[in-house]
């Protein structure tokens, strides 16, 4: 069974953005960029919603190409041509959307079907309004938290709308030179 794993940058008071969106608090560096590169290249798919997957679709196709690409760029932007994109969106169609699948309605269905999919676990990339769906309909089946060293006091939270206690159960942690902090958990379920 394929597992959707949310992926995201937090502050220590759980938001995932400032106020208008901000994420120039997000602490990365070389040291982090090898961690997450090296996860990442562990799965072969990734799941955005409509505003990051357009983001990701503005970089990374041709960040690999820019004489000043970094490491990070090169094997992202590599990843990136090859991984399999599954967007949720109502409003972007999908028919001439290379190595991209739309999800727009049944959104139940649709993930559980994925969910059911022999593969490697599906990483959902920021996209908080996605999270906040996926978190309501219970289909997030675990998080891969950096936790930067920062209390933002307000902005875009990570958990809203959540209803009843969501039970974790941590799998990993590691700490960086950075003071950012990585928290991995699988979701429990009753």
């Amino acid at each position: 069974m394929r597992r959707i794993i949310s992926f995201v940058h937090i502050s220590l008071d759980g938001f995932v953005a400032g106020p208008n969106g901000e994420m120039n608090w997000i602490k990365l560096d070389e040291e982090l960029f090898d961690h997450i590169g090296m996860r990442i290249s562990k799965s072969n798919a990734g799941l955005y919603g409509r505003k990051t997957y357009e983001l990701m679709e503005d970089y990374w196709p041709t960040a690999a190409d820019n004489p000043n690409a970094t490491k990070h760029d090169i094997e992202h932007s590599a990843w990136y041509a090859r991984a399999h994109k599954f967007v949720i969106s109502h409003s972007l169609k999908g028919s001439s959307l290379e190595n991209t699948t739309i999800i727009g309605e049944d959104l139940t269905g649709q993930i559980n079907e994925l969910r059911q999919q022999e593969g490697k676990e599906l990483l959902l990339f920021g996209s908080p309004t996605t999270t906040h769906a996926l978190l309501r309909l219970n289909l997030i089946d675990g998080f891969w938290f950096f936790v930067n060293p920062v209390v933002l006091g307000e902005g875009i939270p990570l958990f809203e709308g959540v209803k009843d206690p969501l039970k974790l159960k941590l799998q990993s942690t590691k700490r960086f030179a950075s003071g950012v902090t990585e928290l991995s958990y699988s979701v429990v379920r009753s």
